[in-house]
């Protein structure tokens, strides 16, 4: 059996509109989490990653 994806929620959410600044998934795919499939899991934590470093270009 395939190993589980780890929830990349680190408990310390900051929604800005429809984005969490801490973890980067959307509010859609924070709902949708337990309920995604392995594949699912894997492009929502490539999605968060590439948003949250986005948000660090624009920071800087």
């Amino acid at each position: 059996m395939a190993k589980e994806i780890e929830n990349p929620c680190i408990s310390l959410c900051q929604l800005s509109g429809d984005l969490c600044l801490s973890c980067g998934r959307s509010k859609a795919e924070i709902k949708q989490w337990k309920r995604m499939k392995r594949p699912e899991k894997m492009a929502a934590i490539q999605r968060a990653s590439q948003r949250l470093k986005s948000l660090s270009k624009k920071k800087s």
